[in-house]
């Protein structure tokens, strides 16, 4: 259950932090209305993030360069792999990339600032949920 409630509250703070970094990227496009957006089958694939929970307590010892290579890595290898199934599923992938910088439109190497922070972040949120009172 523990694991199933972290999987939604993972799941959740992606599609926030989506949300918030697309509605300030239309900012500074000059839009003023702010608009965010994500994809819903992102809920999911932001909730594998509880997967990652094990990893961060190995990586403790390392330092946060490094780990934040190591979340880039895992992060781009589940986005690429979940872009590819949902293209098989669906007939195209949601995120399509087309910068010059992505591979098969799954994944971009201009996204690495972003994700290496994230992956960076949900240790953060790993460690606020573990200080919990309560079981979560």
């Amino acid at each position: 259950m523990k694991t199933l409630k972290r999987f939604i509250i993972y799941g959740i703070t992606g599609l926030l932090v989506e949300v918030i970094y697309t509605g300030l990227a239309s900012l500074l496009r000059g839009d003023l209305s702010m608009s965010g957006f994500t994809f819903l089958v992102m809920l999911p694939i932001y909730g594998l993030f509880v997967f990652l929970e094990p990893f961060h307590n190995l990586l403790r010892p390392i330092p946060w360069l490094l780990r934040g290579l190591i979340y880039l890595v895992l992060i781009w290898t589940t986005e690429y792999f979940c872009g590819e199934i949902l293209a098989s599923v669906l007939g195209n992938c949601p995120w399509c990339y087309g910068d010059s910088l992505n591979i098969n439109g799954y994944i971009t190497l201009r996204m690495a600032p972003e994700w290496f922070l994230l992956g960076l972040g949900f240790e953060f949120l790993h460690d606020f949920l573990d200080k919990l009172p309560f079981n979560i």
